[in-house]
């Protein structure tokens, strides 16, 4: 079951309403007492239902869910969409410059401080989490990768495990292997990190970026699972066929 709901993020788009949505497994309605884990994400309209994704393609994850009869939370949120490159500095951390798209003003720590202190507080009184770090992860995919890869270093007091999907590394190489060098984590700390192989070519030198990242991230005894996607490409179908790779990374041994 996937409800929607419309929330405002005033501190970046004011009282512009954007759309919510939060996946409860069936089992939900069936054991009132029975909590779960909670898996935030980001572009929430891509997630769930092709009618609201961007490309008319969603990662079918209410689908996959239901089918493996996975015991999740699932809360998500729907990107900027404004065409001054709102999401990009809203899926930021860092500013960057790019001949494509200018300057760009990273709002990132805007946004994981909305999701942080406003969205989780709200799921967790609402519905039936388990809402110690332990059992909250946080996922998503090319900028919402990035995304999810400062997060779990940034908030690591709040997430426990990610999965960052095509992460947009190019951004700023150097200040994100710096956050990932100077950052506390915690012990135990799981990340699941991909990257398509038909992707490597879209910005230079990511194979080495990519490398360089994932050495870090063993560095700082990050549990790592990482993979170049055969024949993966940059788009919600080929993310879709990761889900099971992700969730049973995510999920590991957590019973």
């Amino acid at each position: 079951m996937v409800k929607k709901w419309n929330v405002t993020i005033p501190r970046l788009t004011g009282r512009e309403k954007r759309r919510a949505y939060i996946y409860l497994p069936n089992s939900y309605r069936y054991h009132a007492e029975r909590r779960y884990p909670v898996l935030y994400m980001f572009d929430g309209h891509n997630v769930f239902f092709d009618e609201d994704a961007t490309y008319g393609k969603c990662w079918g994850m209410k689908e996959y869910m239901d089918y493996t009869r996975t015991q999740m939370i699932i809360a998500t949120v729907e990107c900027n969409h404004s065409p001054d490159h709102g999401r990009l500095k809203e899926y930021s951390p860092f500013d960057f410059s790019d001949p494509q798209f200018g300057s760009i003003t990273g709002k990132g720590k805007l946004t994981m401080d909305w999701m942080v202190n406003e969205l989780k507080p709200y799921i967790d009184c609402s519905y039936r989490t388990l809402p110690d770090r332990k059992h909250t992860f946080i996922a998503g995919s090319s900028m919402g990768g990035l995304m999810s890869l400062y997060a779990l270093f940034a908030y690591n007091r709040v997430f426990s495990r990610a999965a960052a999907l095509s992460p947009s590394l190019w951004t700023n190489p150097e200040k994100i292997g710096h956050m990932i060098q100077t950052q506390s984590i915690r012990k135990g700390t799981v990340l699941y990190m991909d990257y398509g192989s038909n992707e490597i070519a879209n910005h230079d030198n990511m194979i080495e970026e990519y490398s360089r990242i994932c050495g870090l991230l063993l560095e700082r005894k990050v549990h790592l699972t990482s993979r170049i996607v055969p024949n993966g490409s940059h788009c919600e179908a080929s993310w879709e066929q990761q889900i099971p790779f992700f969730i049973n990374t995510l999920l590991y041994e957590m019973n």
